[in-house]
């Protein structure tokens, strides 16, 4: 009979199948995750009935808050004036042909921040110009 008391093993932990599961996981949540689509700015756009437009794959949205901020492209501008606008406008154009401009403005905007976006749009030599609006009717 052979009674050895000699040195056992010690237990090991095998990281690997941990690391595994781990990395299964990760791509599980990573394939399931939704995005939304978050804005510079919050606005309340004005409501219509009329039908929504296809997407377009080269369009700058410039969005005009209540209280007159404006972004384009969800880059919110520091300064104000039409002059800065049209400089935002002319970058966001660079290199793309057959621009879509579509207005962002908020129900509650000042007219005049609108007519600047329209002013500066002409100014960088834009002339599609669409306003994004909301399904409905206002009560």
């Amino acid at each position: 009979m052979n009674f050895r008391h000699g040195h056992q093993d010690e237990p090991e932990i095998n990281l690997i199948p941990f690391i595994d599961v781990l990395l299964v996981i990760l791509i599980f949540l990573m394939l399931t995750t939704t995005f939304s689509q978050a804005t510079a700015l919050q606005v309340t756009l004005p409501q219509a009935d009329a039908e929504t437009p296809p997407q377009r794959p080269s369009e700058i949205v410039v969005t005009v808050a209540a209280d007159g901020r404006v972004a384009v492209d969800q880059q919110v501008l520091t300064q104000r004036g039409v002059e800065a606008l049209m400089a935002a406008l002319r970058d966001a154009r660079q290199g793309r042909t057959d621009v879509l401009l579509v207005i962002q403005a908020d129900a509650a905007a000042a007219h005049q921040a609108v007519i600047d976006v329209l002013d500066a749009a002409r100014q960088a030599g834009l002339v599609q110009i669409t306003f994004a609006t909301q399904r409905g009717r206002a009560p």
